[in-house]
C-alpha cells in the first residue's frame, strides 16, 4: 500500500511538471481603447454615449420642465428689426471711419448714442474705442493694417 501511495503521488508529481512545461508565457502587448489614443474609432461612439450617460451637468440655460423658452412672433419680428437698425448703424457708422482706400481713418465718429474713437499707435497699429455715451462703459480693441 505504501508503494502504491508513493507511486501516485510521483504520477501526480509527474503531471504536474509536464503541465507546468507546457504553460508559455508571452509578451503583454497594450492596446489603447479611446481613439484620441490610437484604439478603434469605432470605439468612439461607444466611448461618448457612456461619457453623456454619466453626465450629471444640467444647461442652466435650458427651460424647465414643462415651460417653454419660446417667442412670440411679434418677439421675433422686434428682434429681427432690432438688429437691421443696429447693423444700418454700424454700417454708418463704418462708412465714417474708413477711408476710400478700405483702410480705418484716425479719427472721431458719433452716433446717438456710441462715441468711436480710433487712435493710431504707431507702426500700422490703430485701437479702437467705442465709449456708450448713455452709461459711459466703453470697450476698445487693436487692430493692425498695412
Amino acid at each position: 500500500m505504501k508503494r502504491l501511495c508513493h507511486l501516485f503521488h510521483l504520477a501526480v508529481l509527474l503531471a504536474a511538471s509536464l503541465w507546468l512545461q507546457s504553460a508559455g508565457a508571452s509578451e503583454l502587448v497594450y492596446t489603447p481603447v479611446n481613439p484620441a489614443f490610437g484604439g478603434n474609432v469605432l470605439n468612439g461612439s461607444v466611448l461618448l454615449n457612456a461619457a453623456q450617460a454619466q453626465n450629471k451637468t444640467k444647461d442652466p440655460d435650458a427651460p424647465l420642465p414643462g415651460k417653454t423658452n419660446q417667442q412670440s412672433s411679434l418677439q421675433q419680428f422686434n428682434d429681427i428689426l432690432e438688429r437691421s437698425v443696429l447693423s444700418r448703424l454700424a454700417s454708418a457708422a463704418t462708412s465714417g471711419i474708413m477711408g476710400a482706400n478700405g483702410q480705418l481713418v484716425p479719427g472721431t465718429v458719433s452716433t446717438g448714442n456710441f462715441s468711436i474713437q480710433i487712435s493710431d499707435l504707431g507702426g500700422g497699429l490703430l485701437q479702437v474705442t467705442t465709449t456708450d455715451k448713455v452709461t459711459g462703459a466703453s470697450t476698445s480693441f487693436q487692430v493692425g493694417q498695412p
